[in-house]
């Protein structure tokens, strides 16, 4: 008898669980069966990254793919983004990555997508291929699929740079932590064409992650390409995610540079090629985004926060780009999907065409002050947001697009609810640090009184 599938890792965005206690090689081969059932796909592209299981995890889900009639594309390990350049580049009606992303050590997943690189979330395939792997059983195929090998890392590395003209690139110097993950495979074949002395740190490949955890959102995370960059005298540092779909930047000081200044850098580099093309930002971000867009020559578009939201509005509105305070970029030229690698090649082509230290082009951008997302757990909360739309009644804007956002004319804040636990999680933005730490106190008080 079949042992039973966990169904809690499936997730809104992924399948996520720990190895093997949650997500094991059974589980692996079911969810390859359901995936090809529930598209009815004949062939599916499969990349992986490092981690310790990914390997067993590939040759369990491959078993199911094949066992269902379809063919595999292997495509070994590469980064999440690339995975989604090969769906789309090639025409494959399916793609799977073999990923748990910024997750520690002892979790592994699915990230799955159709045609065009069109993730799958929870509404979109997610849910329903766990309903089917619950049921357990699926037809007989007309025959088995076969695997054939891929290597397109030379094609991904070639499409990335389409975005910025190599030749016309300054010398530059750069730190780049890998944390071990998937940057340290990818990112050379990208920079060896670029005149960019690369300073690497844990290019590694090393499922253990023995230096630090890969995910650079936590600040922490953050201090070796920090220090890094103060020691080499470097223009800007960089660090990726487990899967290198993320990234995360710092000036030539080492300071941190926020995923909103990045998505306002980004832009303003792209509307210098793209005049008058729409762009996404989600409403977490700075009022400072908007505000460099519409001065680039863009039409700048707010949408809630979520991957799934800003690449279906992406792909509504054509918009050439979006980003988030999160770290995710989106690219129409990159089949709507997030790369990390492609919104720091931008960026580092607006340093070198500038011919400014990062920290003076950010000084007139990033002239407000943020607290950062902060969490509190809350019993009822659509009370407690009602709470607290009553007491700031004499705002100057209130909208509900995600949770709820209060605008004054010299602070806003937004609180919105977590999608998977009893939280709330509240952003302020002020013009002056002290009206900042005021106001989000003031917040705070309110939604934990």
């Amino acid at each position: 008898m079949r042992a039973a599938v966990n169904l809690d890792i499936f997730k809104s965005y992924d399948i996520r669980g720990i190895y093997p206690g949650e997500l094991d090689e059974p589980s692996a081969h079911a969810i390859g069966r359901a995936f090809v059932e529930y598209l009815g796909a004949p062939r599916v592209a499969v990349g992986r990254d490092m981690r310790l299981s990914s390997e067993a995890l590939f040759e369990a889900f491959a078993s199911g793919v094949t066992t269902q009639g379809a063919d595999v594309i292997d495509l070994g390990l590469t980064s999440t983004d690339e995975l989604y350049f090969a769906v789309g580049k090639f025409g494959y009606p399916a793609g799977a990555m073999i990923t748990a992303s910024h997750n520690p050590k002892d979790y592994n997943g699915f990230k799955l997508c159709r045609e065009d690189a069109i993730a799958l979330s929870a509404d979109t395939g997610v849910f329903a291929i766990r309903d089917l792997v619950a049921r357990g059983s699926f037809p007989t195929p007309k025959a088995i699929g076969n695997i054939q090998h891929r290597d397109v890392l030379p094609d991904f590395a070639a499409h990335c740079l389409s975005f910025i003209d190599p030749a016309a690139m300054k010398p530059l110097r750069i730190v780049i932590d890998a944390g071990n993950g998937m940057a340290g495979h990818i990112v050379p074949a990208v920079f060896e064409r670029l005149p960019v002395q690369l300073i690497p740190l844990y290019f590694t490949l090393d499922g253990t992650f023995p230096n630090h955890p890969a995910s650079p959102i936590e600040p922490e995370n953050m201090a070796a390409v920090q220090a890094a960059v103060r020691e080499h005298e470097a223009d800007l540092g960089a660090a990726f995610d487990g899967d290198a779909d993320r990234v995360f930047i710092t000036d030539e000081h080492g300071t941190l540079v926020g995923g909103d200044m990045v998505t306002a850098l980004v832009a303003k580099m792209l509307l210098r090629t793209h005049p008058g093309t729409t762009i996404l930002y989600n409403l977490i971000c700075s009022r400072s985004v908007p505000e460099v867009i519409r001065a680039s020559g863009g039409e700048p578009v707010r949408t809630r926060v979520g991957h799934s939201i800003i690449k279906g509005i992406m792909r509504e509105r054509n918009a050439i780009f979006g980003g988030e305070h999160s770290g995710h970029f989106y690219f129409r030229d990159h089949y709507y999907a997030d790369s990390g690698l492609i919104a720091l090649l931008l960026v580092l082509a607006l340093v070198s065409d500038e011919g400014k230290p990062l920290s003076e082009l950010l000084a007139p951008l990033d002239r407000r002050h943020r607290s950062g997302e902060i969490n509190s757990e809350v019993a009822d909360i659509k009370a407690k947001l009602a709470q607290i739309e009553r007491r700031y009644a004499d705002a100057r804007a209130i909208d509900h697009l995600d949770g709820v956002t209060i605008q004054y004319d010299d602070w806003w804040f937004n609180v919105r609810p977590s999608n998977t636990e009893p939280l709330l999680r509240l952003n302020v933005e002020a013009d002056t640090p002290e009206l900042l730490a005021s106001k989000r106190d003031e917040v705070l008080a309110l939604i934990r009184s």
